[in-house]
């Protein structure tokens, strides 16, 4: 079933240009701040190891400790997805592009409208993916993320939410930097991962909420423009694919994202099938795989 276009009303000369709405980007994986397993095509195997009684008082002779190391087993298994849709091109007649397609009747792809549905296809998959890898669940369309994966886990720490506004936000951040684990906190790869109502109301907060002469540097709100917060020391990383008043606090090299080439992620190809069935359809398809999953439970805090 071909894709259903729907054509404007237009006189005047054709300005070249597509417009569509802003999108999310997969910012979580182009920022680095997860920890991204690629080349795995059919299954990973992480890890996890404890040891119990590991250090003891010193003896002059060499006496084996009676401690234990505790293994256990992540299994990360990337989803196979794509995009696979049928463009016919006669429907294209009736727009402004029927002049780039030539008078014969094979028509040609329009080339600045082929761009756009290439560069608009990567754009809705980078989309899916962010809100996929924090908060999907394995339907069709998506992959399990990781608050999927964290609240599976029962060793996680869980901390109850409440709806986060510019008056309580500190409090509530507050709550879960008072989670974090001790042998956690400190680390360098740490990060409060969070909705991005939470970190407005984190910058409006700080602001102040005189109009004048409050908040950072006595700015009030034009005191941020952009780049990185930090509370009590632990990095803030506003994301999308939150869902609102959500928050994990976790190390990056503990939360993994999984996929075969990362190149997929930009790889749309377009084929028209003119001279393969003589049909005047054009396909766009897209595969790549995806998944998550988390290392060590006990050291996560999930606010939801």
């Amino acid at each position: 079933m071909s894709v259903t276009i729907t054509n404007s009303s237009y006189a005047g000369e054709f300005a070249g240009k597509y417009i569509a709405a802003s999108l999310l980007a997969a910012k979580t994986i182009d920022d680095g701040v997860i920890t991204v397993l690629p080349n795995v095509k059919f299954k990973s195997a992480m890890k996890v190891g404890a040891f119990t009684n590991l250090i003891k008082n010193a003896e002059c002779d060499f006496q084996p400790n009676a401690s234990s190391l505790e293994l256990t087993e992540k299994v990360l298994t990337p989803k196979e997805l794509q995009v696979n849709i049928d463009i016919c091109k006669k429907d294209l007649h009736l727009d402004w592009e029927a002049a780039q397609m030539g008078f014969s009747a094979f028509d040609n792809l329009p080339p600045l409208f082929s761009d756009f549905v290439i560069s608009r296809v990567a754009a809705e998959v980078a989309s899916a993916t962010e809100t996929s890898l924090w908060s999907g669940t394995d339907v069709d369309g998506s992959f399990a993320g990781f608050k999927a994966q964290i609240n599976a886990d029962g060793n996680r720490t869980l901390v109850t939410a409440t709806d986060v506004t510019s008056a309580n936000v500190v409090a509530q951040i507050g709550a879960v930097v008072d989670a974090i684990p001790a042998g956690v906190y400190g680390a360098e790869d740490l990060y409060i991962y969070c909705a991005q109502n939470v970190f407005k109301a984190y910058i409006r907060a700080l602001g102040g909420f005189a109009a004048t002469n409050s908040g950072v540097d006595a700015k009030s709100h034009t005191f941020y423009q952009g780049g990185a917060l930090s509370f009590d020391g632990v990095k803030l990383y506003p994301t999308s694919g939150m869902g609102a008043n959500e928050m994990v606090a976790a190390r990056a090299s503990n939360l993994f994202m999984g996929t075969g080439l990362l190149s997929d992620f930009n790889e749309v190809k377009v084929i028209d099938m003119s001279d393969i069935d003589g049909s005047q359809n054009v396909r766009v398809v897209m595969r790549y795989t995806a998944g998550t999953q988390i290392g060590v439970g006990s050291d996560i805090v999930l606010y939801t």
